[in-house]
C-alpha cells in the first residue's frame, strides 16, 4: 500500500485555527499535528485534541506572536514592540539576519514549553513559515541535542531524510489554483508503494486574528472541509493509501 502522511500545522495560531485542527483530527484524516508553543492559544487548542491519539509535533515559530524568550536576548528575530519580526520580514530580506545562537535560545525555550505543556517530547520536530539557513541548522542543533525526530523542509529537492527514511512532501497551500482534493489526488498519483509521502495542510477556521496577521486564509476552511469528507477516506482506501504518523518513520 501507498504510505502517506497528512499533517496539520499551526495548533495555537488562534481559536479559531484551533476549532478547524480538532475537527479535522477527530472527524477527518489528520494524524499529525504540529503545536506552536509561544501563541496564546495552545493551551485551548490542546484542550481540544485532549481525547485525540493524534501524534503531536512542535512546529517552531519564530515569526508571529511574542517568543518565549527575553526579546532582548535575541533582538535579531524581535521588533522594537517585543514580538517576532513578520514572516513577511523575512521573505523581503536580501540576506539571512537570523543570528544562530539567538534562534537556538527561542527554539529551546519552545521545545521546554512543548514538554511542560504536554508532559512529553514532541514525537517530531520542525520549524514554521521561515526559510532561514540559521533557522535551519538552529532547528537541527536542537534536535540533535535532545534526541528529537527532526522534519526538515525541502528547499531543492522533494524529498527529505526523516530518521533515515526518504520521504516526499507535498504543500500546495499557498498556490492561487489550489483545490484541496485535487492536490491531495495528485499527491497520491506520483506515489509510489516503497517510500513514504506527506501532505501538509493548515486546516483551520478564520476569525479576526487569523484575518489580520495570516495570508493563508481561504485555503484553511477549505482544507477541514476535504480532510472531513468521508468521500476523501473513501477513495484513499480504495486507492490502497494506508495513512500514517510520524511515530511509523
Amino acid at each position: 500500500m501507498k504510505k502517506l502522511l497528512m499533517r496539520a500545522d499551526d495548533l495555537g495560531y488562534s481559536e479559531g485555527i484551533n476549532y478547524g485542527i480538532a475537527k479535522s483530527v477527530i472527524e477527518g484524516i489528520i494524524g499529525n499535528v504540529g503545536v506552536m508553543t509561544n501563541m496564546p492559544s495552545v493551551v485551548q487548542g490542546l484542550k481540544l485534541l485532549r481525547e485525540t491519539d493524534v501524534c503531536l509535533g512542535q512546529h517552531t515559530n519564530i515569526c508571529i506572536g511574542k517568543p518565549l524568550t527575553n526579546p532582548s536576548l535575541i533582538p535579531s528575530i524581535t521588533n522594537e514592540n517585543g514580538e517576532f519580526k513578520s514572516s513577511r520580514e523575512y521573505r523581503q530580506a536580501k540576506e539571512d539576519f537570523v543570528v544562530l545562537d539567538e534562534v537556538i535560545l527561542e527554539i529551546e525555550a519552545q521545545y521546554k514549553r512543548f514538554v511542560e505543556l504536554i508532559g512529553e517530547r514532541p514525537r517530531y520536530f520542525e520549524g514554521h513559515a521561515v526559510a532561514s539557513a540559521n533557522f535551519f541548522k538552529g532547528l537541527e542543533i536542537v534536535a540533535e541535542k535532545y534526541g528529537l525526530k527532526y522534519s526538515p523542509y525541502p528547499i531543492d529537492n522533494p524529498s527529505v531524510k526523516i530518521n533515515n527514511k526518504t520521504v516526499y512532501v507535498y504543500m500546495d497551500g499557498m498556490k492561487p489554483d489550489y483545490v484541496p482534493f485535487e492536490s491531495l489526488k495528485k499527491t497520491v498519483e506520483r506515489a509510489d508503494e516503497v517510500g513514504y509521502h506527506m501532505f501538509i495542510c493548515h486546516p483551520g477556521y478564520l476569525d479576526g486574528y487569523i484575518l489580520k496577521h495570516s495570508s493563508l486564509t481561504i485555503p484553511r476552511p477549505m482544507e477541514v472541509d476535504m480532510v472531513c469528507d468521508p468521500n476523501t477516506r473513501k477513495w484513499l482506501k480504495e486507492v490502497g493509501v494506508e495513512l500514517i504518523t510520524y511515530d511509523d518513520l
